[in-house]
């Protein structure tokens, strides 16, 4: 399987500033030190090995949407951020190619940057496409046609030329979607989020995001180690450090860095990606709360195998 990341952040939309774009030049012109490049490719070359990431490179700005590479024919799709857009330009490319042009989306909760990228997706006015929705909620359709009420957007959902199916799935039950075996699990969040686990040929990918891990309730979190168990990568809610998470910001919806390989490591998860970057976090903030899950994993490691942790970003790919 196939991971791309065409949104990062959790809550709203974000772009980078004037000055942080200036930011990141000054850094890279100190650290050039006097250095002259023949090309392009030269320069860039040497900015990916001797510049951090926050430095040349960019977290992202755009909100939740991951593409899962490894059906049959059709896409596969977890949530409807504002990286939908992206995603659906790309797509209708590879459509242009011969792709099937089935979608499949499987939604964590219909809160607005996890459907916000559905009005600009492109594929939705396709009349060749077919687009299924699904969900644990009973209410997935209900809240994409509002979102196209007049008052909000001037297409309305009916002008859409697509096909549209919505599925609710109960969690605990294990469907095959094209290929795919996929299962859900319910999720602490205000009006429920849910967790999905998408697992063929051996491989398993787990996609976790808005779920608030709470340290007094261990048996919710005996069922996470279960459902992580064994994944080969966990794409996982790490908006908050712990200390917020459990205190200026507990109980509203997210998690930790740290609580992330704690649950990694109690299921022997091979890989973890942090995601649902806080939108007031720079790259400099991210890179850093990168920095310091890697310290923390090896710290607590004991006698497991490694866990890597990497940091998710708009444009990653990631193969399982």
């Amino acid at each position: 399987m196939l991971v791309r990341f065409w949104g990062t952040r959790g809550s709203l939309p974000v772009a980078q500033r004037a000055e942080a774009i200036r930011a990141k030049v000054v850094r890279a012109l100190v650290a050039a030190d006097g250095r002259r490049f023949a090309s392009e490719d030269e320069a860039a070359a040497f900015a990916q090995e001797n510049l951090d990431f926050a430095t040349y490179g960019a977290f992202g700005g755009a909100t939740s949407c991951v593409e899962v590479e490894g059906a049959d024919e059709a896409f596969m799709i977890c949530d409807m951020g504002s990286g939908l857009r992206e995603f659906g330009i790309d797509a209708m490319r590879r459509c242009a190619g011969g792709h099937a042009r089935t979608y499949h989306f499987f939604m964590s909760h219909m809160h607005w940057d996890h459907i916000m990228g559905f009005p600009f997706f492109a594929p939705a006015f396709d009349a060749n496409a077919t687009i299924v929705v699904h969900s644990g909620h009973a209410d997935a359709e209900e809240a994409l046609r509002r979102q196209q009420e007049e008052i909000s957007f001037p297409v309305p959902f009916d002008w859409l030329r697509a096909t549209f199916e919505f599925v609710q799935h109960k969690p605990g039950e294990v469907v095959e979607v094209d290929g795919v075996e996929v299962t859900l699990v319910v999720q602490h969040h205000s009006h429920d989020s849910y967790g999905y686990r998408f697992a063929r040929h051996g491989r398993s990918v787990i996609y976790s995001t808005d779920s608030e891990h709470k340290l007094d309730n261990m048996d919710s979190e005996a069922a996470f180690e279960s459902f992580f168990k064994d994944a080969d990568l966990v794409i996982c809610d790490t908006m908050y450090s712990l200390g917020d998470s459990v205190s200026l910001k507990q109980d509203w919806g997210h998690s930790s860095n740290i609580v992330a390989v704690d649950l990694c490591h109690a299921a022997h998860a091979k890989k973890l990606a942090l995601f649902h970057h806080e939108p007031t976090y720079s790259d400099e903030d991210i890179a850093r709360m990168h920095a310091e899950t890697v310290r923390y994993e090896e710290l607590v490691r004991a006698e497991r195998p490694a866990l890597e942790v990497i940091c998710a970003y708009d444009g990653l790919e990631v193969t399982v």
